[in-house]
This record gives C-alpha cells, sequence and structure tokens, in this order.
C-alpha cells in the first residue's frame, strides 16, 4: 500500500496491508487507530486475552503477528482511548465475519479459489448498444429452504437454482442488494458493517467467487450493489473506531442521515481509500461485473439536499473512485442510483462528469407507474407523462428501474400498482412492460415482478411462488418471458438506446383516445410500437407515403397471456401504405416494418 495515497484519498488496495493476513507461519494483523492510546488484538487464538498491537509508520498504524494460527478464528480489536476506556471492534478490513448476531471478524485466506470463467472476462466489454436485462435480487429472499427466515440457501445452492431460472426467463445479468456484511436483516444490506467482508448468512467467500463464476460460465453477468454513502451505527463497527469520529462527521447536522446511519466523511482521503478499495477489491477478488452505487444524489448534495448545496469533497471522491476504477477495469460497469437533476453524471471524468456508465430514470419511473395508478378517465388529461421522457432522455445514459423501492413500505407491487380490481390490472400491466420494453433505456426488474406478484417483497418471505398455479400469474410469467426474449433477440429494441436516430415519436398527440405511436430502428431492423392505454377500443390509422410491410411480433392482448384478441393471418402480416389499427382496451402491439 502506498501510504501517501492512502492519506490523499488515491489507494485503491488497502486491503492487501491492512487486516488480518494469513502467511505460512501465522497471521498478520494490522488496523489504522491514529487516535488509540493502545491497541490489542483478542481472539480465540489467544482466549480472547489481549496481545499487544505496536505502532508501526507513522505511528497511525498498529500491528502484531500472531504465529501458528490459521484460518477461521473469530478476533477483534481491543481499541483503548485515552481516558483509559475501550471497545472491542470488528477489524474494518475483515474478509470474512462470523453469523449475526455474532459481531467478531474471522481470519480468512483471501485466496484459494480458482475462477474457471476466463472466457468471460477476456470477452467481456462496455457496450451501450446490446440488450442489457437485469434482474435484480435480494439472495436471501429469492427463494427459501423452509418456512423458518433464517431458512437460506449457500451462494452455490443458489447458483444451482437461479442460473437456470435467469436462462429461461432471458435476463443476462443480475443485480444484488448489498452482500458486505450488515447486523440487520431489516436492512436489506444497507447499512453495513464489514465492507470487504461477504456476508456469511448464505456461507463463505469462496461460495461467493464460485456464484459469480457459475454465472459467468453461463454468459450472465453480476452486479452488486454497492454503499459508499453511510454505514451503521453499531459500536463494534465504524462508529468512533478509535475513539473519535474516524470515518464519520463529528457533527450530528451532517453525521447522521434521513435512515439514521452514519454518514462518511468523503473529505478525509482516508476515507475515500477506504471506500475506493472496497469497491476495487469486490470487482478484483470476486470477479463482480459492476457496481450499483447507492443514494448518490446524498453524495452530489448536501443529506442529498440541493438547497443545502453541493458536497464538494463527496463529488470529488466520486471522480476519483470511477475513474480509478475504470483505469483499473475498463470493462466494469457502474451505476448511479441518483434523483437529482445534476448534470453529466454518466459524462466521462476527464470531460467534466462523474464517469458513471448508467443513471437510473427515477422520473420515468415515478411518471409511467404514476399514470397507470390513475383512473382511465384521468389519463387523457395526464398524457403527456409518457412522452416527457424523451424530453431529456439523451442528457444521460439512463436505465429504466423497477427496483425493490418499488414494492415497499406500502407502495404496492408493480401489479397491484395498476388501476381497477384484480381481474383489470393484468391486461394493464402486460401493456405497461411491453411499453418499457420500447421505451429506450436499458431495464432492471426487481424479482417477483415477472410473476405480477400482488404482495409487497420482504426480506423475511420468499416469493409467492405458488402463483403460477394460478393461470392468470402463469400466463403473465410467460408474457415476461417472451417479452424478453423478444428484447433480447430483436436489436430494434437496444441497439440505438442512446441515439437519437434510434426512436421516433410517430404519434403523441392522442390524448383523448391515450394512443401512443412510435418507431424503435437499428441499423437492420424497424419496429413499430403502439398503444391503447384508455379502458376503450380505439381505432387509429397510420398513412405512409410509400406501402411497407407489417408482422406482428408480440402483442399483450394474444390469448396465450391471457389477453381477448384472436389476431388473423390478415392482422399478424400484411402491406399497406394506409393502416387501421383496431386496438382492444389496455393493450399494445409491436410490428416488425419494412418498406
Amino acid at each position: 500500500m502506498d501510504f501517501y495515497s492512502f492519506y490523499t484519498g488515491r489507494e485503491f488496495e488497502a486491503y492487501e496491508f491492512l487486516g488480518a493476513h494469513l502467511w505460512e507461519g501465522g497471521i498478520t494483523f494490522r488496523t489504522f487507530a491514529p487516535s488509540a492510546s493502545r491497541v490489542s488484538v483478542i481472539g480465540q487464538f489467544n482466549g480472547w486475552t489481549e496481545t499487544p498491537m505496536n505502532r508501526i509508520y507513522d505511528g497511525n498504524f498498529w500491528e502484531c503477528t500472531i504465529e501458528g494460527i490459521g484460518k477461521e478464528l473469530m478476533y477483534k480489536y481491543r481499541i483503548y482511548r485515552h481516558d483509559g476506556s475501550f471497545i472491542d471492534h470488528a477489524d474494518p478490513y475483515a474478509f470474512f465475519t462470523e453469523l449475526r448476531p455474532g459481531t467478531a471478524s474471522m481470519t480468512y485466506h483471501l485466496g484459494g479459489y480458482e475462477f474457471g470463467d476466463g472466457k468471460w472476462i477476456k470477452n467481456r466489454r462496455v457496450s451501450y448498444d446490446k440488450p442489457l436485462n437485469i434482474y435484480e435480487l435480494h439472495f436471501g429472499s429469492w427463494k427459501k429452504k423452509g418456512e423458518t427466515e433464517q431458512g437460506w440457501y449457500s451462494y452455490e445452492e443458489l447458483a444451482s437454482l437461479l442460473i437456470p431460472y435467469l436462462k429461461e426467463n432471458h435476463y443476462n445479468y443480475i443485480e444484488i442488494m448489498p452482500l458486505s456484511e450488515h447486523p440487520c436483516d431489516e436492512s436489506w444490506g444497507y447499512q453495513e458493517t464489514g465492507y470487504f467482508s461477504p456476508t456469511s448468512r448464505y456461507g463463505k467467500p469462496e461460495g461467493l467467487k464460485a456464484f459469480v463464476d457459475q454465472c459467468h460460465q453461463n454468459e450472465i453477468g453480476v452486479i452488486l450493489d454497492f454503499v459508499p454513502v453511510h454505514f451503521a451505527v453499531n459500536d463494534y463497527a465504524l462508529a468512533n473506531y478509535d475513539g473519535t469520529a474516524l470515518y464519520e462527521y463529528p457533527h450530528m447536522d451532517v453525521g447522521r442521515n434521513e435512515w439514521g446511519s452514519c454518514n462518511f466523511m468523503h473529505s478525509r482521503g482516508e476515507v475515500c481509500s477506504f471506500l475506493q478499495s472496497s469497491a476495487y477489491y469486490w470487482l478484483k477478488e470476486f470477479h463482480f461485473d459492476g457496481l450499483r452505487m447507492d443514494a448518490v444524489g446524498n453524495l452530489i448534495y448536501w443529506q442529498g439536499n440541493k438547497d443545502r448545496g453541493e458536497n464538494i469533497a463527496a463529488l470529488k471522491f466520486i471522480r476519483t473512485m470511477n475513474q480509478g476504477l475504470k483505469e483499473r477495469m475498463p470493462d466494469c460497469l457502474l451505476f448511479a442510483e441518483d434523483s437529482t437533476p445534476y448534470p453529466g453524471v454518466t459524462r466521462p471524468v476527464n470531460e467534466g462528469g462523474l464517469g458513471f456508465d448508467y443513471k437510473w430514470d427515477l422520473g420515468w419511473m415515478n411518471d409511467t407507474l404514476s399514470y397507470f395508478q390513475a383512473y382511465p378517465e384521468e389519463r387523457k388529461a395526464r398524457y403527456h407523462q409518457l412522452t416527457f421522457s424523451m424530453h431529456y432522455f439523451y442528457n444521460e445514459r439512463y436505465l429504466l428501474p423497477l427496483s425493490h423501492d418499488e414494492v415497499v413500505h406500502g407502495k404496492a407491487t408493480i401489479a397491484q400498482k395498476m388501476n381497477g380490481g384484480y381481474d383489470g390490472k393484468f391486461p394493464q400491466a402486460r401493456a405497461f412492460y411491453l411499453y418499457m420494453y420500447a421505451h429506450p433505456g436499458v431495464k432492471l426488474n426487481f424479482m417477483g415482478n415477472e410473476l405480477a406478484q400482488l404482495k409487497e417483497w420482504s426480506e423475511k418471505d420468499d416469493l409467492d411462488w405458488i402463483l403460477l398455479d394460478f393461470p392468470i400469474h402463469d400466463q403473465f410469467h410467460h408474457f415476461m418471458q417472451d417479452l424478453n426474449r423478444c428484447y433480447e433477440e430483436n436489436p430494434a429494441l437496444s441497439q440505438r438506446d442512446y441515439r437519437q436516430d434510434g426512436f421516433q415519436w410517430i404519434d403523441c398527440h392522442q390524448e383523448e383516445k391515450c394512443v401512443y405511436v412510435f418507431e424503435r430502428r437499428s441499423e437492420e431492423q424497424t419496429i413499430l410500437a403502439i398503444f391503447n392505454f384508455s379502458d376503450q377500443e380505439q381505432s387509429y390509422r397510420l398513412e405512409t407515403e410509400e406501402k411497407r410491410k407489417y408482422t406482428l411480433l408480440m402483442a399483450s392482448d394474444m390469448p396465450q397471456y391471457g389477453g381477448q384478441a384472436n389476431y388473423t393471418k390478415k392482422e399478424k402480416l400484411f402491406e399497406a401504405k394506409s393502416v387501421e389499427f383496431k386496438l382492444l382496451p389496455f393493450s399494445g402491439r409491436y410490428y416488425i416494418v419494412e418498406a
């Protein structure tokens, strides 16, 4: 580790020096605690008695070596304050941790696993002209072994269940909610204590490596949620680590946030190096393909509030981290969960941007879901909620997210959000998703959305797989499978997502009918997308200068999906200069168009 880089916030491999490092004769422990009066290591190997650590380098680091001990032994650092009091802390750089409610770090050998994903890594590229269909999941609640809250599958076990499902459903990436160690299940991993420690809920670190490896060998990319804004308040972890606010702000007005957790103090180089090293650690050591940065708006503005001004130190941190990650791994993907209007989030750092590949389009999500929650008679007035996104879309590279945040805390699930009664929700949900997949931007769906789950998600329960025993849910599931396949196989739906020649409105002024018509285009393909989001059958005539051939690619109201339309051969394939479309209520269609 370069000490100057560590102090100036430019170190990316601090974990190679700090933490507990195994060697043939034992383990060397190192920690950074500049304000401590003394530090000892305690653990299973010394009967939880103190083995003193010595100051090294400039006196801010502490080290000791204990011979004859190995991996998977619990330990903590006993850190003394100047008044003689002490707290036993988990190692901030620990590679493994005991299962909660235990809080001890565990010695662990960082290497030892041999990946078999060389072909995937060699061919991995950042390209904005390919379909990117992301399945977001919470590792512990996709499926469970039994009725107990802790009936989790291990990393390896879930790989054998999840990967076939992803392939069958045509998702080519997954995004996993945070896997860094965290004490509280209800935080979903967003209030962390172990930034280098995969949670022991699902097994050991090599199990997570095996999971990522198996995904890659099956052509599935893996993105990890990363939390660079805040950390858990627990006194055994980062909070007041050396008796002072070492990682957090000392003042409560910016030291705590809306979630009740501690904000990282990004003006300290040591904190930036800690976070950057953690980010690089997951990419390098576990072969994750990318990171989704949580709560980026809270990095841009103080407490995420534009009125409080820009957080200059945090902005410098995010630029340094993103640029450094891209220099070390040019093929990694970086996603910003950000709802602010701050410009240049997806511009490269050397062009004045923040250096992300994609930004979540939370404006699109809010406007679109609000539209579909409205009564049909209100949609005429709300018509342009669905056209507004294309006014700003090319300002950034946007991702269309339907994430876990939209199916919790009384918000209702995506299917449940659709206006009307039970039977009326399904045609709207199908039309909504058909619209989403035709809209420019890569896609993200949280687990359970594809089942039309009606119960809000909880980390305590697995998905309602029993819904597939009901025909209407099974038909919706098959609709989502076919829609994902359609997105995957038809380049017009993704190749020019971020080029203005990839999308054109044909008609966005049918306010009275709630009809929308646009085309998606690639080099070799044009797709016409037409939607009726009213509760009445609508007729729409399309006139073109030249005769064109129309081939029905997909429709949300087909009988196999639970719809009521029976398309004749003439409706599935025809040529014309003037076409009249008869559109059933709450329906949408894709046509391949040829001149």
